[in-house]
């Protein structure tokens, strides 16, 4: 499995509760939510940016790599 790395765009496996990063107020991520990765801390986990089309950030999360799935745009070769 390939390790997400910044700027790469990746979805949640799983439903994760969490604060919104403006209001403070409790949201729920839902799995399948997408967002950008920000920073990575070590093999193990990265920071992740989640936000609306306009580009407001609502969450910013650190999360096991386990949490997230890579998103790819292009098709990739397996040998």
């Amino acid at each position: 499995m390939q390790k997400p790395q910044d700027l790469d765009l990746v979805a949640l496996t799983e439903d994760r509760d969490t604060t919104h990063f403006e209001t403070g107020q409790p949201i729920r991520l839902l799995k399948g939510q997408v967002g950008t990765v920000v920073m990575e801390y070590d093999d193990q986990a990265v920071e992740v940016e989640f936000a609306n089309n306009d580009g407001t950030t609502f969450a910013m999360e650190t999360l096991p790599c386990d949490a997230v799935m890579l998103l790819h745009y292009e098709l990739l070769q397996t040998a």
